[in-house]
């Protein structure tokens, strides 16, 4: 008697041996195999295409590269580990759409900088915002269009509405001594599509608002922001509060510590149905250097940034007070401003606060407020700068204290 074949053998049969169920079996095998091929060939060119078009949606800056490379004898020199500066720029662009925020000379100008950190172990990211006008030593700069500005001090500002975002780097530079290894640049259409795209971001009003320059309505309470109402809840200065420019900033850290929290929470970045929406939204409203001009970089920025728990993300504005010759205008606060810069220049631990206290309630090393409002009334019932060192007995690794916010905080201010 001959034994029975091994179950499923009759699949590959020898040629000429087989029985013709084996023969069908076996054609079937080539079919699925050969649709299994077809299938990852054509899923592998859809992949491709994708990564092409958001490859190519990036704006590469070569103008602001070129600009720094001449300047290259004037820059601080790069940081002796692995940290990251990251210059963020809103741009005001009023084309695309955007001309119903208003008309302008033609310049472009950013009322919102931030300097992002990025921690050398990657556990920590601060983001410093620079108040738009703080008083600063703008350098020399190239105009858009030939020709050169003169040096002078003048509000921060002026130094990309007239020299662009090569003449800010270099702007920022020489106030904190700070190396810029990379800057980013979004405008009014771009913040809009990422906001969309993450399907709104969540904030909490403490009273209704109604600003027709910013386009805004909204109803008090705890709410989720759609793109057009979050670009004019980070815009609006005159719907909020007593108008200032310090409301302003607070409430962009509180949004910008909302979103990160929302994208991490929701694991979008490990999501592949939920990243393309937000990639392709950052991608086609980015301006980026050469060396964050491609998908793989900036995802590999945005997935460093996205590990690091949300209590390290932090958020402050620079140490200033009302500039002495304008109360309409900032001025540096020293020597606290000073200690932060040391801090993020040598990559060491920068601590914040919501009051700008250590923990003993003794004012940190770097609290500080402006002091003053657009309107020149000055403000009240806020602590002044200090500029003393803490006297908390906090261990010397926490670092200086100064008043800020951090993405784990409750946007509604809830423990």
């Amino acid at each position: 008697m001959q034994p029975e074949p091994l179950a499923g053998l009759e699949a590959y049969p020898e040629a000429g041996a087989a029985p013709e169920a084996g023969r069908r079996r076996y054609r079937w095998v080539k079919l699925l195999a050969a649709g299994t091929a077809v299938a990852v060939l054509a899923g592998a060119g859809g992949l491709y295409y994708l990564y092409q078009q958001l490859d190519g949606n990036i704006t590469t800056d070569t103008v602001t590269e070129n600009d720094l490379n001449v300047h290259e004898s004037e820059r601080p020199t790069e940081g002796p580990t692995s940290a990251e500066n990251i210059l963020l720029l809103g741009s005001d662009n009023r084309g695309d759409g955007n001309g119903k925020y208003g008309q302008d000379s033609g310049t472009q100008r950013s009322d919102t900088a931030i300097l992002l950190h990025l921690a050398a172990d990657r556990h920590s990211a601060t983001a410093m915002s620079i108040p738009r006008d703080l008083m600063a030593h703008v350098p020399s700069c190239d105009k858009p269009n030939g020709g050169k500005t003169a040096a002078r001090f003048v509000q921060f500002n002026w130094a990309f509405e007239f020299g662009g975002a090569a003449c800010t780097i270099r702007t920022v530079e020489n106030m904190t001594g700070i190396r810029i290894d990379h800057h980013l640049i979004v405008d009014f259409s771009g913040f809009k599509k990422i906001v969309n795209a993450v399907d709104g971001v969540d904030v909490c009003l403490a009273e209704p608002v109604h600003d027709t320059k910013a386009h805004l309505d909204l109803p008090a309470g705890r709410q989720t922001l759609n793109g057009e109402q979050a670009l004019g809840y980070v815009r609006s200065r005159h719907g909020f509060g007593d108008g200032s420019d310090t409301e302003r900033m607070d409430r962009q850290q509180g949004f910008l510590g909302s979103l990160f929290s929302k994208v991490s929470s929701n694991g979008v970045l490990l999501n592949p149905t939920k990243v393309y929406p937000v990639l392709s939204a950052a991608t086609s409203s980015l301006t980026a250097d050469p060396g964050l001009d491609s998908l793989s970089e900036l995802y590999s920025l945005a997935r460093d940034i996205q590990r690091i728990p949300t209590g390290q993300v932090q958020f402050l504005t620079l140490p200033r007070e009302q500039y002495t010759k304008d109360r309409n205008r900032d001025q540096l606060v020293q020597p606290a401003a000073g200690r932060l810069f040391a801090a993020l220049r040598d990559d060491m631990p920068v601590t914040v606060t919501p009051d700008g206290k250590s923990d003993n309630g003794t004012a940190g090393s770097g609290t500080s407020e402006s002091g003053k409002q657009d309107s020149g009334k000055p403000k009240s019932g806020k602590p002044g700068a200090t500029g003393t060192p803490t006297t908390s007995g906090t261990p010397a690794t926490t670092g200086p204290t100064y008043r800020g916010t951090t993405a784990d905080a409750d946007i509604c201010g809830k423990a």
